[in-house]
């Protein structure tokens, strides 16, 4: 499977009974170090949704883009983005009921 090739070789494997086969190791590897890269450069650019900014994305990690794209399945490259969207959105939410819960803590302490 070649990083920037649409060839052939880059689709699933079929099985006997025409079911794609699991991609293996490497080719896992590949697919995240290709999302690990992509997702740096969107860091990079504060960019936290490539779906919903899409055209950002691509001007500015078209690079990066077109290694995550080559080297994962396009339902892997749908599902990371997803995530990141989700895993950031965890993340807001966490930060904010910490903040929440100092504010609070400190207003109780000051009422004493």
């Amino acid at each position: 499977m070649g990083w920037f090739s649409s060839s052939p070789e880059s689709a699933p494997k079929k099985s006997t009974d025409g079911g794609s086969i699991a991609p293996d190791r490497s080719s896992r590897q590949q697919c995240w170090i290709g999302r690990d890269r992509f997702f740096a450069c969107l860091d990079a650019n504060n960019i936290v949704d490539a779906i919903k900014e899409d055209g950002p994305a691509r001007s500015k990690c078209s690079k990066e883009l077109l290694e995550f794209e080559s080297a994962c399945s396009a339902t892997w490259v749908k599902y990371f983005k997803e995530k990141r969207v989700m895993e950031h959105r965890r993340d807001q939410t966490i930060e904010r009921i910490k903040r929440e819960n100092l504010d609070s803590a400190a207003a109780q302490k000051a009422a004493k």
